[in-house]
């Protein structure tokens, strides 16, 4: 099994444009950005989805990504931030290591917010959708 492009990176095997690291995350400028500052934050260890990592790995990603939002306020003074993933190749993921994108946010960029990047609520109704959660869930929300 060939090793993905993000782990030859914590393996320091390719070289990236690293703004920020610690024991168990890298963050490094991305290569094609969609915006000024653009930036991934990945955890050391493989894991493709957010599924595969142990929760303390996800606590610390998380604080982490705090970080360099910080780090890129102080540098770039953006103006907002949109933070997210994509979550396997129907969410967009295209490499297969769990990624956060951080996108800095400037006024009139001709960006837009989370809800543009899909317009498509289903058939159901909200309370449907609801009732299979309840069929499903009913001790976990209870």
């Amino acid at each position: 099994m060939a090793v993905c492009i993000f782990c030859k990176f914590v393996r320091n095997e390719v070289s990236c444009h690293k703004i920020f690291e610690s024991d168990n995350t890298l963050a490094f400028l991305d290569i094609n950005p969609y915006a000024k500052g653009h930036t991934i934050i990945i955890p050391k260890i493989h894991g493709e989805i957010i599924f595969d990592l142990p929760e303390e790995q996800i606590k610390e990603l998380m604080v982490d990504v705090r970080k360099v939002m910080q780090r890129i306020q102080e540098v770039l003074n953006p103006d907002g931030f949109n933070v997210g993933w994509n979550h396997n190749t129907a969410g967009g993921q295209v490499v297969p290591h769990l990624h956060i994108h951080i996108f800095p946010r400037y006024n009139r960029d001709g960006g837009g917010s989370m809800h543009s990047i899909v317009n498509n609520s289903g058939k159901m109704s909200v309370d449907e959708v609801m009732s299979l959660f309840r069929q499903n869930f009913s001790a976990a929300l209870d």
